[in-house]
């Protein structure tokens, strides 16, 4: 009987070992993922920084883009149908817009609204060159006109050119254009009409025509055919 006894002791024991042994892992599995979830959880989150930093450049590329083109605030609020209190806050880093609004101004300023959120050129080109194949489209705000663009990064360099290629029945609207710098096109076939200053100009291929930004300009392909031209636009200090 005590035989018994001790063998039933025995077989409690090592079963109460096993459950133990089997429990271990799982134990060990657990504090892991708990460990796994801490370390995860406390990791240093480097995507936030980088949007921060570049959300934070779109307020000051705003101001630019809107000094350069000699635009007070009240005339960039009615051509964009944006506030001039909502810009000013946009500028100070004081409100980020959004999409619609910078959609908004964009399209007031003339440029791409990838323009605002791609990163710094953390290395400037003294030299660019710009083969054939490599050429990117320049956004416009006008229908039937393209650019493709032939020269350097405009935040860099004081000029940019284009080969331009306009549809016939493109315009730049019933609304005189004006703005710091100067401008230039060569035409490299068709024709194009430009006003400058109340002055009429029809331009054929081997025609160009320079005049200063400030004076109110319009243009339009009235022809046929489509026109392409060398268009090259100096900014204003």
């Amino acid at each position: 009987m005590a035989e018994v006894s001790k063998e039933s002791g025995r077989k409690r024991r090592d079963s109460s070992a096993s459950t133990r042994a089997k429990a271990e892992p799982a134990k060990r599995r657990s504090a892991s993922r708990s460990r796994a979830g801490s370390s995860a959880d406390s990791a240093p989150a480097t995507a936030p920084t980088d949007l921060a930093e570049i959300v934070g450049h779109i307020g000051p590329k705003i101001a630019g883009l809107r000094k350069a083109q000699g635009l007070s605030l009240q005339q960039l609020a009615a051509s964009s149908d944006v506030s001039a209190a909502a810009i000013h806050k946009i500028e100070r880093n004081g409100m980020v817009p959004t999409i619609t609004t910078l959609l908004k101004l964009a399209s007031a300023l003339g440029v791409p609204v990838s323009y605002f959120v791609q990163e710094q050129e953390l290395h400037p080109e003294p030299v660019h060159h710009t083969p054939v194949s490599g050429r990117r489209e320049v956004y416009t705000p006008h229908q039937g006109l393209r650019l493709d663009s032939v020269s350097g990064s405009y935040r860099q360099f004081q000029a940019a050119a284009a080969v331009a290629s306009m549809r016939p029945g493109a315009s730049s609207g019933e609304r005189f254009l004006r703005h710091p710098g100067e401008e230039l096109v060569y035409v490299l076939r068709g024709s194009a009409r430009f006003t400058v200053g109340g002055q009429e100009f029809e331009l054929s291929e081997g025609d160009s025509l320079h005049w200063s930004g400030d004076i109110p300009h319009t243009w339009e392909n009235h022809a046929d055919d489509e026109a392409e031209l060398v268009w090259v636009v100096l900014r204003g200090s």
